[in-house]
C-alpha cells in the first residue's frame, strides 16, 4: 500500500492545485522554448544576425529594439541570446550576457557592477565584485578584467533603456576595445525602448560613438495573441478552461495595443480567481474579473512609492476626467483641483510650476500623457494632461493609500 503523502502535512496549506499544472508557464520571467514563440520571426531574424558574429567570437552589432509593452522585444533579445550562447559553445566561443532593467538599476555604478558580476568568474579573472564599496571607477576596472578573463564576447540588455540617470555607460561599453579597456573580448549592446524617439536625447559623444541598427516590434493583433495563450495552455490542468476563456482574453488584450504580457497576465489571474473562489472550472465571469486586478496590479506598480502629492495630483486628474466629458486638461484647471484636495488631505498646496513638474514626471512614467499646445501667435504654449488607464482603475489604486482613502469617506 503506497504511503499516505498526506501525513504529517501542514494542514494550513493547499497542496493539490485543481487548476494549475505548471502555473510558472505563466510568470513573466518565464523563457519559453523557440517553438513556443508566435509572430515574431522576421524580428527574431534580425536579431540573430546583429548577435550571429557571436558565435565567432566577434563583436556583435548594436541593436536598439523599439515597441510597445508586451510585444515581445525582452522576450526575442533574450531567446536569441540563450541560442547565440549554445551555438558559440560548440566552437569553444564563451558567450555570456547580463539582462538589466533599467528602470531598477538606472546609474552607471549599479549598470557596471551587475554586468561584472553576471560575467565574473573570480577564479579566472582574480577579481571579485561586490555589492557595495568601490567607486564607479573601480567597478569598470573590474569589469574590464572579468569580461577579458571571462568571456570572447559579452552581450548587455538594457531593458527599459529610456531610465538611464546617464548614458554615458553607453559610450564606454561600445568603446571598450576601441579604448584598450579590454583586448581579449568583445561587447555588443542591445537597448530596449518604448519610446521610439529616445535616441534623439542621446549626447553627442554617444551618438557619435554607438553606431547601431534600429528595430520596431509591431503589436500582435488578436490571432497572434490567441496562439501565444495556447501555447500556454498546458499551464493549465486539461479541461479547466472553458472554451472561450483564450478567445476572450486575447481579444481584451487586443484592444489594449496587442499587450501579449498583459494577455499572460489576465489568464493567470483568471486562473488564480477560480482557484480562490474554489471553482472547477475558469470561465468568462474570471477573465472579466482578472482584466480589472491586472490593470489595478500594473498601475499600482507604475505609482508605488510615489508621493502623496504626486497620488493628490494625480487624483485631481482622475476627478477631472471622470467628471468630465473632455480627456485633456491644461495644467492650471488640474492645480485649481488639486489644491482644494491638497486642503482636504491636510497637506501644503505646492506652487503650480512644481504641480507642473510632476506632471511631467507622470508623464515620464508613462502614468499620463502630457503634450504641449500652442495657444497662438504671440501668446505660447501650455501643457495638457490624460489619464493613460481607465479613471475608475486609477482611482481604486490611490484610494489605497490610507491617507487618500479618507477622500473617499
Amino acid at each position: 500500500m503506497p504511503p499516505d503523502e498526506s501525513v504529517g502535512r501542514d494542514p494550513l496549506f493547499q497542496y493539490d492545485d485543481p487548476i494549475f499544472a505548471d502555473e510558472r508557464l505563466l510568470e513573466i520571467t518565464h523563457l519559453p522554448g523557440p517553438d513556443r514563440i508566435v509572430g515574431r520571426d522576421e524580428q527574431m531574424q534580425r536579431v540573430a544576425e546583429a548577435l550571429n558574429p557571436a558565435i565567432f567570437g566577434s563583436e556583435p552589432t548594436h541593436l536598439f529594439i523599439f515597441g510597445k509593452t508586451g510585444t515581445g522585444k525582452s522576450l526575442i533579445s533574450r531567446s536569441v541570446t540563450q541560442r547565440v550562447i549554445t551555438e558559440a559553445d560548440r566552437d569553444g566561443i564563451t558567450v555570456k550576457y547580463a539582462f538589466i532593467d533599467c528602470g531598477e538599476q538606472n546609474t552607471e555604478a549599479a549598470i557596471v557592477k551587475t554586468i561584472g558580476q553576471a560575467v565574473n568568474e573570480p577564479d579566472r579573472s582574480g577579481v571579485s565584485i561586490p555589492d557595495r564599496g568601490l567607486g564607479t571607477g573601480d567597478y569598470y576596472k573590474r569589469l574590464w578584467q572579468a569580461v577579458d578573463a571571462c568571456t570572447d564576447v559579452t552581450i548587455v540588455i538594457l531593458d527599459e533603456i529610456d531610465m538611464l540617470e546617464d548614458d554615458e555607460v553607453l559610450r564606454k561599453l561600445s568603446r571598450a576595445g576601441e579604448n584598450r579597456r579590454i583586448s581579449d573580448s568583445r561587447v555588443g549592446i542591445i537597448g530596449i525602448s518604448n519610446k521610439i524617439d529616445f535616441p534623439d536625447g542621446l549626447s553627442e559623444r554617444v551618438k557619435s560613438s554607438l553606431a547601431r541598427d534600429e528595430l520596431v516590434f509591431p503589436p500582435y493583433d488578436a490571432t497572434q495573441l490567441v496562439d501565444i495563450l495556447e501555447k500556454r495552455r498546458d499551464a493549465f490542468h486539461e479541461g479547466v478552461l472553458t472554451d472561450d476563456v483564450i478567445p476572450l482574453t486575447s481579444a481584451l488584450a487586443a484592444q489594449e495595443h496587442g499587450d501579449a504580457r498583459k494577455a499572460i497576465d489576465i489568464l493567470r489571474n483568471a486562473g488564480r480567481l477560480a482557484k480562490k473562489g474554489n471553482d472547477a472550472l475558469v470561465a468568462e465571469e474570471h477573465v472579466r474579473a482578472a482584466k480589472e486586478k491586472t490593470e489595478a496590479d500594473r498601475f499600482n506598480e507604475l505609482i508605488e512609492g510615489s508621493p502623496q502629492q504626486a497620488k493628490a495630483i494625480l487624483y485631481a486628474l482622475t476627478l477631472l476626467t471622470e467628471n468630465s466629458i473632455s480627456e485633456e486638461f491644461p495644467t492650471k484647471v488640474i492645480y485649481s483641483q488639486y489644491k482644494g484636495i491638497a486642503g482636504r488631505l491636510g497637506l501644503d498646496a505646492l506652487s503650480e510650476r512644481r504641480v507642473q513638474e510632476i506632471l511631467q514626471e507622470l508623464n515620464f512614467l508613462n502614468v499620463i500623457q502630457s503634450e504641449r499646445e500652442g495657444r497662438g501667435r504671440g501668446r505660447g504654449a501650455h501643457a495638457k494632461h490624460r489619464l493613460l488607464e481607465d479613471p475608475s482603475i486609477v482611482k481604486k489604486v490611490l484610494l489605497r493609500d490610507s491617507r487618500l482613502s479618507t477622500l473617499d469617506a
